[in-house]
């Protein structure tokens, strides 16, 4: 049987003008086109040739001597060609580019740049790529906790968090917990394991152990007081949507960093606001 989106080894059935036929064996009923431009000096009827089988710009079954750079099974990084009102346009190695839907995109990638996608053939019989690649992404990754990875971001769930391709092929979740805002698809990360689940799969932070986060946030809150000029206008004791806007930490990651600059003589509170020690108009 012809597979589309694999390299096969198929025998020469017969010759033509304009290339080659190839089946399974020599009385095969179902055969495929390799062009001429592409058939081997010498090659006779009988001879087996490892071939790769797509659908070319008229959507007839085609045959190439090219080894793509995805098959079906398989998880790539692929060049984004081109956009239209339908979808992508990646490049796979072979004259007719791969289309990636709009259904099939986790994010909307640009000309240019890259993205890991693996490949499926659709109703009409035809190869197309997807970024839905959780199912072929490695659950044992060998990485242990507090190990330091780097992937990247290819699909963010409102439910769960962000999945992560971590070295482009073990599979890796943010838990939602840990992101607000400092994680978009299509982003590569760094992150520290926070756990590794029964099956091998990896839990991940971008944030230290809390020991460390801590002078961190601590640096990070005084640095958005000096852009205020010196005054926040919020406390610790404000809304957890806007702590998290503004300072792309958990209430109690806040709570925490402010209490570390007040034991440090850093800070002071009023009722409405976290100022400099150094502010003159501190009270």
């Amino acid at each position: 049987m012809l597979q589309l989106g694999l390299m096969q080894e198929l025998k020469m059935t017969r010759r033509v003008d304009f290339g080659v036929y190839l089946g399974e064996n020599m009385d095969s009923k179902e055969e495929v086109l390799l062009p001429r431009k592409q058939v081997p000096e010498g090659l006779q009827p009988g001879d087996s040739l490892r071939v790769f089988l797509y659908r070319d710009s008229e959507d007839r079954m085609i045959a190439t001597t090219k080894t793509p750079l995805l098959m079906i099974g398989q998880v790539a990084k692929l060049n984004v060609r081109e956009l239209n009102r339908y979808g992508a346009f990646l490049d796979w190695g072979l004259e007719k580019d791969l289309f990636l839907p709009f259904k099939q995109q986790t994010y909307r990638p640009k000309p240019g740049e890259q993205c890991l996608v693996t490949m499926y053939v659709d109703k009409s019989g035809r190869l197309c790529a997807t970024m839905k690649i959780y199912a072929l992404l490695e659950p044992v990754s060998g990485y242990r906790k507090d190990d330091r990875v780097e992937g990247l971001v290819y699909e963010i769930s409102d439910n769960f968090g962000a999945f992560v391709a971590v070295d482009e092929k073990y599979s890796a979740l943010i838990p939602k917990r840990e992101l607000y805002g400092q994680v978009e698809a299509g982003q590569y990360i760094k992150a520290r394991v926070a756990s590794v689940l029964e099956d091998g799969r990896l839990v991940l932070s971008v944030r230290e152990k809390a020991y460390l986060q801590m002078e961190k946030d601590a640096e990070k809150v005084l640095a958005l007081i000096d852009s205020f000029d010196g005054v926040l206008p919020f406390t610790d004791k404000a809304n957890p949507e806007v702590i998290r806007r503004e300072t792309g930490m958990s209430k109690n990651e806040f709570k925490r960093a402010v209490g570390s600059l007040l034991k440090a003589g850093k800070i002071r509170l009023t009722e409405r606001s976290i100022r400099r020690t150094d502010d003159p108009d501190a009270e």
